[in-house]
Parts: structure tokens; C-alpha cells; sequence
């Protein structure tokens, strides 16, 4: 779906009609595709200010441009880049600011003077502090990513079917008619709509309650009877109707295969939960941003002549020393499996603990309500047991996931050589760690005979002795950062500091390079 800023639809006649797209959108649904793959390490703000030339470029049509970008934004990947936590940043330099002078910093000297104090307790680079300080905003986050699964002509496909959907958001009642009536009602049913099957000369027809219509107009509700269309949209052969309360005013709505079909590319899931104890811990625990992946109802366990399938699975990426096929694990990696067990019946509670009973060779940690008493029946069955009660704290299952990650960690390190020798001059820890498929904290005891450590960045020596050939004090830091660049160093504070250099900031655009003293 859309949101309803972006709805474009044409009230012609008294009928409501979406203004799907034609062929000639196409060339501005690939551009706005185009933009999203340029500003790749580039800020939102940056991304935005784009878009919105974009937007003044294609003759008015701002709503479709907004309407393509929150449809590719989906497969984009943004992320805070800050060496310090953006709020500890800002504590730590106002509080640092309230030392320096008592009526607030107001010089370039004592601005430079703050950030200097506030930089000691988190051993970092003033500069590095400076970009962390607001790096936290909308407009500062980086993209990082983008995965387009589109084509120009997918993206214009989606694109329609998600302004049917939005439309459809405000239907009082739908009748659908379908040549594949069972997936229809198969589909009315997971949504949970309340509906009502009619037989009639031309088959079954499919009477549907609107959102609208319920004694308190829900967006859950209206969410899910959007969702319809795209099962609607499948059938070889349909007809929709519908009754839209447009502010007051009933108007007509007819949707056909003509004017919507399901895109090619696969829709991102939407993931759903049993309960809201499942979706806070995933949301939660996702924003820790761990080493770990969550997955959601990983594949189901063998327990005798039945399966269990439980909640979560938490999968640690990288390689391990031992055979490819044990089932411990996964493609060499290391799988834990996680279930939630929430306040039930008696007998739900035994069938979770007969299931445990017969999992063999896997690892399972168990959150459990405090209420149900069985914590020491789950330990007794092999599973780690997690007490909780009204929502399951992310640091008793952190500190479960750490007994096994020391162990996994060494034994990432143990299929690594003492030294090592990368054949570039500059090359990253993250990359490193990646080529070797191991944790970055497995590369910690490796030595690297032809590199110095300078951050989290492997730099040969004579890079560095050209660097500080080139770099004198007074170099612009933008010059600095762009040097340090085209050799691969994108840490510039870390390599800057063991230049022996400081940065000078003239007012809040940008500073010059100083020798520390």
C-alpha cells in the first residue's frame, strides 16, 4: 500500500478512479530506480534533495515519483554511522560545553576546547565525536544498500497494485468475483474478514465487509482488506466492485485484470506473529544490531512421529571448525533455536514440554511466563530456560547467546593461520573477516606482518609513510578525507590520529589538519 498523501484518483462522473500508470511512466519509474542506486553511501538528505529534483523535472507528477521511491525504499538499507552513540555524544559534549564557559560556547576556541574534553572518555578523535554528535537524524542516515528488485515495468505493476490497495483502504463493502473462487476464500480467511458467499447463476461471489463498516474503523482491519487484491489480482479472470466512503460521499469503484496484475517481482513479506510478546522481542531484539540473525519460524524439528516449529531461530554466520553436515548447524554456520512459551493451557504446556523431550541435537533456549512454573522441566529436557513475565528481556537472552558465542569464536579462529598476509596495501577488518567467512573478533590474535592495525583498517607502512609525506598541518580536512580515500582508507579520523594530527574546526563546514601537541 501506499499512504493516502499519494493517492492519485480521478472523481469523473461520481465514480472513483485510481490513475493507474501508462507506458510512458516507465522512463521515470527507472530513474527514480536510477536515483536510489547513485546515492548508494550517500545520506537520506542528499537522497531526498534528489528525488525532489527529480519531482520538479517530471512535469507535476510529484505524487507518482514519491509513489515509485516508498515502493524501491523497501529494498533499501539505511544505518546510523557514528563512532560514538549519537545520544552519549551529545551528553558528553554538553556537558563538557557547561566546562568551558559559563554562558555557552560561542568562540571557534572554545567549541574546539568542548569537543577536546568530551573526546578523552570515549578515546576517540574529536572529529569522529563531531560526526557523531547529530549523525543520528533522518536526514544524516546513510543508505547503505539497495537491492531493487524491479524492472521499470515490475516497479509501474506494483505501483498500481499498491494505489488499488490504498483505495480500497477506505471500501464500505467489496463483491468479488473469481475464476479461482478457493483461493479466494482461503484467502478472506487467513485475513480473518468477515464475509459472505453468495451463489449465483455465474458462480460464487464473494460479498465482503469494508473497514468502514465496523462499529470502530481499525487500520489492522483496513490493512488486510487491502491485502486482498493481491490474492484477488492472481485469478486469470476477475471483477471487483466496491462502495468508497470518500469523506462523506459514496462512490463506485471497478477494478478488472485489466487495470491491475501482481508484479513478477516477489512482494516483501510482511511478517506475522501468534502474539505480541513475539513481535516486541523480534522488533527489539533486531534494533541490537547483534552478530546473530533472527529468522521467524525457522524449518520444522523432528519430536517422534510429529514436528514443532519453534518461534525463532538465532543463526550465527560465520564458519566454524567441524563437518559441513553436522546438525548443529547450518552451511557451517551455527543455528540455536528459540520458543516462546506464553500463559496457555495445561495441556498446551504439556505438549511443549513432550516436544522438548524428543528434540535431539539441537540447541533450544526456552522463554518461559514465570506463571506456568516449568522453568526446571525445560532445563531438566536440555533447554536453556528464560524466565519472563509481560515481555522477555533481551539481556537474559543475550547473556544465554554469549555462553556459546566464546566457543564459536575460537572456533572460527581455529581455521585461521597465525599471520596473515593480505595482498592489499589497505584493506578493512570487516573485509577481511568476510573473505574468510569468520567473526571479526576471530582476527583478533591473527598477527599481520606486513600491516599495522590502525583502527579497525589494515594499512601497510609505506602507505602510511606516503601519507604523511603528502599530509601537512593546515591541509583542509575535506583534501585529507579525500586523499585517504582514493587509497582505500575510509576511517580517516583513526588514521589522521596515528598521523599524529588533530582537527581544527573552523565554525560547523569543516576544519583543518594540526599536529597534536
Amino acid at each position: 500500500m501506499l499512504t493516502k498523501d499519494l493517492l492519485r484518483v480521478s472523481r469523473a462522473g461520481g465514480g472513483y478512479h485510481p490513475q493507474f500508470t501508462a507506458q510512458d511512466d516507465r522512463p521515470l519509474a527507472a530513474r527514480v530506480i536510477e536515483v536510489y542506486r547513485e546515492h548508494v553511501g550517500e545520506t537520506r538528505g542528499d537522497l531526498d534533495d534528489a528525488l525532489t529534483d527529480l519531482e520538479r523535472e517530471s512535469d507535476g507528477e510529484f505524487k507518482l515519483v514519491r509513489g515509485f521511491a516508498k515502493l524501491v525504499e523497501r529494498d533499501a538499507a539505511f544505518e546510523v554511522r557514528a563512532a560514538v552513540t549519537p545520544e552519549r555524544a551529545r551528553t558528553a559534549v554538553f556537558r563538557a560545553a557547561e566546562g568551558v564557559a559559563d554562558g555557552g560556547v560561542v568562540t571557534d576556541a572554545e567549541r574546539t576546547r568542548a569537543f577536546d574534553a568530551a573526546a578523552t572518555e570515549f578515546d576517540c578523535p574529536p572529529e569522529a565525536l563531531d560526526r557523531s554528535l547529530y549523525a543520528d537524524l533522518d536526514e544524516r542516515e546513510v543508505l547503505t544498500a539497495i537491492d531493487a528488485r524491479w524492472t521499470p515495468e515490475a516497479l509501474c505493476d506494483q505501483y498500481d497494485l499498491s494505489l488499488a490497495q490504498t483505495a480500497l483502504f477506505d471500501a464500505t463493502d467489496v463483491t468479488v468475483r473469481s475464476s479461482d473462487p478457493r483461493a479466494l476464500v482461503s484467502a478472506v480467511k487467513r485475513l480473518r474478514l468477515m464475509y459472505e458467499i453468495e451463489k449465483t447463476a455465474e458462480g460464487r461471489v464473494a460479498h465482503i465487509t469494508g473497514p468502514t463498516r465496523l462499529f470502530r474503523r481499525t487500520r489492522r482491519y483496513g490493512t488486510r482488506f487491502a491485502r486482498l487484491l493481491r490474492t484477488v489480482a492472481k485469478a486469470a479472470e476477475w471483477r471487483l466492485e466496491a462502495t468508497i466512503d470518500d469523506r462523506g460521499t459514496e462512490r463506485d469503484l471497478v477494478l478488472t485484470g485489466e487495470d491491475v496484475s501482481v508484479p513478477e517481482a516477489d512482494p516483501v513479506v510482511e511478517v506475522s506473529y501468534d502474539s505480541g510478546v513475539e513481535a516486541d522481542f523480534a522488533a527489539r531484539f533486531e534494533a541490537l544490531g547483534l552478530e546473530w540473525d533472527l529468522r521467524r519460524e525457522p524449518e520444522p524439528l523432528e519430536t517422534g512421529s510429529q514436528v514443532m516449529i519453534p518461534d525463532f531461530a538465532f543463526d550465527w554466520p560465520h564458519e566454524i571448525e567441524g563437518p559441513a553436515d553436522t546438525d548443529r548447524g547450518r552451511d557451517r554456520g551455527f543455528r540455536i533455536y528459540f520458543e516462546i512459551m506464553g500463559f496457555w493451557t495445561p495441556e498446551y504446556v504439556e505438549k511443549k514440554l513432550d516436544q522438548l523431550e524428543r528434540l535431539e541435537t539441537v540447541d533450544m533456549v526456552v522463554a518461559v511466563d514465570e506463571s506456568l512454573g516449568v522453568g526446571a522441566e525445560i532445563e531438566a529436557r536440555d533447554a536453556r530456560a528464560i524466565p519472563y513475565s509481560g515481555t522477555v528481556r533481551l539481556k537474559d537472552v543475550r547473556d544465554a547467546l554469549r555462553r556459546y558465542e566464546a566457543e564459536l569464536v575460537a572456533e572460527s579462529a581455529a581455521s585461521l593461520p597465525a599471520e596473515l598476509v593480505p595482498d592489499d596495501p589497505v584493506v578493512t577488518i570487516e573485509t577481511l573477516a568476510r573473505e574468510h567467512g569468520v567473526s571479526e573478533r576471530a582476527l583478533d590474535d591473527v598477527r599481520f606482518p606486513d600491516h599495522e592495525r590502525v583502527g579497525r583498517t589494515l594499512v601497510r607502512p609505506a602507505v602510511l609513510d606516503d601519507l604523511s609525506g603528502e599530509l601537512e598541518p593546515g591541509t583542509d580536512l575535506a583534501d585529507a578525507e579525500a586523499r585517504l580515500d582514493e587509497v582505500g582508507i575510509g576511517d580517516a579520523s583513526a588514521v589522521l590520529s596515528e598521523l599524529g594530527y588533530r582537527v581544527e574546526w573552523e565554525g560547523l563546514s569543516g576544519g583543518v589538519l594540526r599536529r597534536k601537541e
